[in-house]
């Protein structure tokens, strides 16, 4: 494993050692077309899988909280020996292994999961109404999910929750999740449709307390702005060197990318915790 980042160091060793790592998966853990085993300039490389093991070696439980879609993350994290995973940006939590629904804001008597209650309740339709020519499901990542809608396109996600407000549906917003592919000719980006009051920040934070722990033994890596908003809930959030959020205070940027970066994060935690 490389030398970890000094600076990194240097910050977590003012506080506990890291018990808890929640980590993105793509284009965090995972290299380039989702895979573990090539980095980012998409040659061989183990940094990241023999990081992962290197955590769950120093007793550090590994937590993917993913965009993914529930069933896929599932199988994703039983390929890893991951037992614990969030999925689905916050609205599915598996925990202990038992699968359960984040429902935020969304109104619980509604429908049978949040997702529906955001199909039932005219948001999906209103928002594709809004912006037929520049909004549409992300077909086929889109298909299966159970806690939000995963969207792609180019629209203002301020008018896009106004026009939710409107539709009666004020709980509900759009999530912008960064670049996105798949629609010939036009640059878009991926959004995700889901309650108000969820997401990875608050997936984690409910995913810590019913542990019984405080954020200062979590980490949390990623590279998106969603992933970013982990920083305000775990004592150390790590950016991957790709990743775009603006950062400060606990928030810290990692050398590597992608997986690299994901190792360097864990190489950090560890030294740190060898003092």
């Amino acid at each position: 494993m490389a030398s970890p980042p000094a600076d990194l160091v240097r910050h977590l060793r003012d506080l506990p050692p890291v018990q808890l790592l929640y980590t993105d998966f793509d284009g965090t853990l995972l290299g380039p077309h989702g895979s573990l085993l090539l980095g980012p300039d998409e040659r061989p490389s183990v940094r990241a899988a023999a990081a992962l093991v290197a955590a769950r070696e120093a007793g550090v439980t590994v937590v993917p909280v993913s965009g993914r879609r529930h069933a896929l993350l599932a199988g994703d994290a039983r390929l890893l020996g991951l037992r614990d995973y969030v999925a689905e940006a916050g609205t599915v939590v598996c925990r202990a292994g038992e699968v359960s629904y984040v429902w935020g804001e969304a109104p619980a008597d509604l429908a049978g999961t949040p997702r529906e209650a955001v199909r039932d309740s005219g948001a999906l339709a209103a928002l594709l109404g809004a912006f037929p020519d520049d909004l549409r499901l992300y077909h086929p990542w889109d298909e299966g999910r159970v806690g939000e809608y995963l969207l792609h396109g180019l629209v203002d996600v301020d008018v896009a929750d106004r026009v939710l407000a409107g539709a009666g549906a004020p709980w509900a917003r759009l999530v912008d999740n960064g670049a996105a592919h798949g629609w010939p000719g036009r640059t878009v980006r991926a959004y995700h449709l889901l309650p108000r009051g969820t997401g990875k920040a608050a997936a984690v934070a409910a995913d810590l307390a019913a542990r019984g722990l405080t954020g200062d033994v979590a980490m949390a890596v990623g590279d998106s702005l969603e992933d970013a908003t982990m920083a305000a809930v775990v004592g150390t959030y790590v950016q991957v060197a790709n990743g775009h959020a603006e950062l400060g205070g606990n928030a810290l940027r990692a050398p590597g990318a992608m997986g690299d970066g994901f190792a360097d994060a864990v190489a950090a935690a560890l030294a740190a915790a060898a003092r």
